[in-house]
């Protein structure tokens, strides 16, 4: 069991409601943790609702999440751990960075400036949104086929299209711009001090299968890592899409958390 009240904040992906954390809120309260689920700024509080009012979320980038992250953590008490997934799991690298988490979790990471995303099964994942620039000022829903795409793929397209239809919701596209121009921005809000040496501890999960975020774009990121003394970690699921902490599966990927935490963190 964890100490007591121990907060862990998880933070959502792309075109995925915070609600979507249910089940592990449920399974970190059990094992002794205080979990918490706050959406990205402006994000309405249900699924429903985030449908309705998708300007909500519109023009909303990387800097503004972080901030609005960094601002709950500030009310806790104590660093917590973060749990990110996708464009979430960025964020908590970026609060692990300014040492306002303990320790961080990123599920199937986006790359980070200065490690290139040359993986061609991620070109159609942010096409969507790329395609027009002005959907960087908007906020944007998937298809159904297109989200089997993105998160869908190692699932049947039943399976797929019922996480669709629970959890999919509208997105800022300011952040798919923000993270394929990481690059060849001087002040790219994807910029990681990999070398820090002060951070708390990193466990990076990549899914076999994953369309968003392919594994060999993620154990680069780990290598970058590398350049620091802390604990940094990697765990790969072979068979699993980026879909993994909402589909069926996702009591294995939950539990492997768990026992990360318990081994660096007691």
């Amino acid at each position: 069991m964890a100490a007591t009240g121990t907060p862990v904040v998880f933070v959502h992906g792309m075109f995925l409601h915070a609600a979507s954390w249910a089940s592990w809120v449920e399974l970190f309260r059990t094992a002794g943790y205080d979990p918490a689920t706050p959406g990205w700024p402006g994000e309405p509080g249900t699924v429903a609702e985030a449908r309705q009012e998708p300007d909500r979320v519109a023009g909303i980038g990387i800097d503004d999440i972080v901030a609005h992250y960094a601002q709950i953590i500030g009310t806790l008490g104590k660093r917590p751990i973060v749990i990110g997934h996708s464009t979430g799991a960025l964020v908590a690298q970026r609060l692990l960075d300014q040492d306002l988490a303990a320790a961080a979790v990123a599920l199937q990471p986006p790359p980070i400036k200065g490690v290139a995303n040359l993986a061609p099964s991620s070109i159609p994942v942010g096409w969507p949104l790329l395609r027009n620039p002005a959907n960087r000022r908007r906020a944007l829903s998937l298809t159904a086929r297109q989200f089997r795409y993105s998160h869908g793929n190692a699932l049947t397209t039943t399976a797929s299209d019922q996480l669709y239809r629970q959890w999919a919701i509208p997105s800022p596209g300011r952040p798919v711009f923000e993270l394929v121009s990481a690059n060849l921005s001087r002040r790219s809000p994807a910029t990681i001090d990999t070398a820090n040496p002060a951070r708390g501890p990193l466990l990076m999960i990549a899914g076999g299968r994953d369309h968003s975020a392919h594994k060999g774009v993620v154990k680069a990121t780990v290598k970058r890592y590398l350049a620091s003394p802390a604990v940094t970690d990697y765990q790969e699921f072979p068979d699993r899409g980026h879909s993994m902490p909402i589909d069926g599966g996702w009591r294995e990927i939950a539990d492997a958390t768990l026992a990360w935490m318990r081994q660096h963190l007691g």
